[in-house]
């Protein structure tokens, strides 16, 4: 079954998204998992996906065209369909935006502790810069030039 990215349009489809993930999704890279502050990042310019397999989502994309790059960032995927491939789709779903959108580079964030992302990340091209955000740097930028 193929994967499908459906952008949030307003706010019930961010309540959706939200309801649906809520316990699978707390370790989101900068912010509590929250409507009040899922809507903030859509406030400020994110574009909120849900990714669906089937009926279900598991999980949620988060990018911004800023620029010449895009700005990305993305929950896990739900623990019961980790390891099937479905994180490197939404890396090639990230990727397929910017080449989209005719950006040059792709800027990923993602907590400092996550090292399944670190992995991820290299293996896609991706380069860990010295940039950290959050209020206690926990958040890490990685950066892949396009060609």
């Amino acid at each position: 079954m193929d994967l499908v990215f459906n952008k949030a349009k307003n706010k019930d489809d961010i309540k959706k998204i939200l309801d649906h993930n809520i316990d699978a999704f707390s370790d989101t890279p900068d912010f509590e998992w929250t409507f009040e502050d899922i809507q903030r990042e859509v406030d400020e310019g994110w574009e909120l996906y849900a990714v669906h397999l089937g009926a279900e989502v598991i999980a949620a994309v988060f990018i911004k065209a800023e620029a010449d790059g895009l700005l990305s960032k993305n929950t896990s995927v739900k623990m019961n369909f980790q390891g099937s491939g479905y994180s490197h789709k939404i890396k090639e779903f990230i990727e397929d935006k910017a080449r989209e959108f005719k950006l040059k580079s792709i800027y990923h964030y993602c907590r400092i502790d996550n090292f399944r992302m670190y992995s991820l990340n290299e293996s896609h091209g991706y380069t860990k810069t010295t940039r950290r955000l959050g209020e206690k740097g926990q958040v890490v930028e990685w950066v892949k030039k396009l060609k």
